[in-house]
Order: structure tokens, then sequence, then C-alpha cells
């Protein structure tokens, strides 16, 4: 028995609900902790929407976009501090609608998620210093 894919499963199911693997976009999202709900793209995608995409290498991504381009979006995990490039449409499976956390849903249409999202953007100059700084620090323990 093939297990569906993702694209199969929000095919037939209109949605799709799972857990992710990563920390990429931490804090909004934790492995391990958060659900979340991934529908179906209904048109274009806007800037901080955060799409289930596949690279070209097959490896699937959730990220938010940080901008929207004629041909293709550019992307960033809300943990990350380097831009994906050259995403389309083609590699967009699904969008996240909703995060559950402890039982509750927190749409991405709430006052909380929109906050959320507005001061993930406007700091993003200091995410960008810890961050990188994190990055060093952890480069010279090894």
């Amino acid at each position: 028995m093939n297990k569906a894919t993702f694209g199969e499963i929000i095919q037939r199911d209109g949605k799709l609900i799972y857990t992710n693997k990563g920390d990429s976009m931490m804090p909004l999202i934790k492995e391990g902790r958060d659900l979340l709900v991934i529908e179906k793209v209904s048109g274009k995608l806007k800037k901080f929407d955060v799409p289930l995409y596949r690279r070209d290498s097959g490896q699937y991504v959730l990220h938010r976009i940080v901008k929207v381009r004629q041909n293709d979006y550019v992307i960033c995990g809300d943990n990350r501090i380097h831009f994906e490039y050259g995403i389309t449409d083609r590699h967009i499976i699904g969008v996240l609608t909703a995060v559950i956390r402890n039982g509750k849903e927190l749409s991405v249409k709430s006052t909380k998620y929109k906050l959320y999202v507005y001061l993930w953007y406007v700091l993003f100059p200091v995410r960008f210093a810890v961050i990188k700084t994190r990055n060093l620090f952890r480069k010279h323990k090894k």
C-alpha cells in the first residue's frame, strides 16, 4: 500500500493536518508541539502567507512569503535569515490556515496571529542579528 503525498491528501480532502519537522518556523511553530492545518490554495498567494511547498529536490518546506514577485515568491522561515528565491506556483501544495496548540486553534485570520506576523516583520533586523550571533557561537563550539 502506497502512502499518499501531501498534495494528494489536500486534493482529496481539501486540507491536511500534520506535525512538522524542524525549527525553521519557530517560535510560531514548534516541532512535536503543534498541529498545522494546510488547505488548498485559491488564487495567488500574498505577502506573509505561509505556503507548504516542495523544492525541486523533493524536500517539503513550510516558510513565510516575504515578497511576491511577478513570476515567483521570495520566502524565508521565521527562524531563518536567508531568503529563498524562485519558488513558483508549481511548487506550492497548500497554505497554512491555522496552528493547533494544546487543542486550541490559532487561525491566520485572528488578531493574535496578525500581531505576531507584524512583529516578526518589523523585528527582522533584530532577529537577523540574534540568529547570526547564535549561529556564530554554535560554529565556534564545534
